[in-house]
């Protein structure tokens, strides 16, 4: 009796914990999103979470510019500031994507109306400081999500955006440092696969992570000799959720720099 008491609390913790897809996402459907579609050429998904952070986001988005990537930004709502917006703004005029994050497990408490009110406020602000909207995306912290999470996501059309197995930055009990980061995501990457990486804490918004910035120019050169592109999960001008490669023209960067951030896209469709 104990036995199957102990595995179903287990199966409850993995549904609304689990760092990938579980039982909430067979629910979810396509409010879920895990891995993007796998097309030719290969395109990976760089995205980047509690940001912004003036002491890294920066050369992160330096990076990015002198490799003609592009990726997409989860933005702590609290870490969005008249400070930060000069960065967000270059975020949306190179092409990137931006979407809403949170700093706390805290958000698992949220009602469906909350959640709706709350990413809708993120939402408003970021476009009030910078004159652009993000796009209709929203990552929870630590990737921990509950069913009125995604009751609340439906109701404001946006999806729960996660990552593909292993394809984090994250160490149990040691420091992230560039070679594990690369190390981890270069002998697990496939098509269509998406990562996260940290450009900020929750807790300290200015604390270098170097390691982000690091790890970042190593891989895409890595990848890209492997045949693979970058794209974004989303369009951040129109705010719609991509279902293929977000730029995965490279050189769409070039393009777009000094724009409206809406990046280029070869191959998707829109929800």
């Amino acid at each position: 009796m104990w036995i199957v008491v102990l595995v179903g609390v287990g199966l409850i913790a993995l549904a609304h914990t689990a760092p990938a897809p579980f039982v909430l996402e067979a629910l979810a459907g396509d409010r879920a999103l895990w891995h993007m579609p796998r097309t030719l050429p290969p395109t990976f998904y760089l995205t980047f979470d509690d940001g912004p952070n003036p002491s890294t986001t920066p050369d992160l988005l330096n990076v990015l510019a002198r490799e003609q990537a592009h990726a997409t930004f989860f933005l702590i709502d609290r870490h969005v500031t008249e400070e930060t917006a000069p960065i967000i703004r270059r975020m949306f005029a190179e092409g990137h994507a931006v979407g809403v994050h949170t700093a706390s497990r805290a958000d698992m408490l949220w009602s469906a109306s909350e959640v709706a009110q709350k990413l809708t406020e993120a939402a408003d602000r970021i476009e009030t400081l910078t004159g652009s909207r993000p796009c209709r995306l929203f990552r929870p912290h630590a990737g921990w999500r509950t069913g009125q999470m995604y009751v609340g996501l439906e109701r404001i059309d946006y999806k729960l955006v996660g990552w593909g197995w292993m394809l984090w930055d994250f160490n149990w009990f040691r420091r992230r440092t560039p070679d594990s980061i690369v190390q981890r995501v270069a002998k697990r990457v496939s098509a269509g696969d998406i990562v996260v990486i940290h450009d900020g804490d929750e807790k300290a918004p200015r604390k270098d992570q170097r390691q982000a910035v690091d790890a970042t120019a190593r891989l895409i050169p890595l990848l890209r000799s492997r045949g693979f592109s970058f794209g974004t999960v989303c369009s951040s001008r129109s705010g719609d959720v991509r279902t293929g490669p977000g730029t995965g023209d490279d050189n769409a960067l070039k393009a777009t720099a000094g724009s409206s951030a809406d990046p280029v896209s070869t191959s998707h469709s829109t929800y």
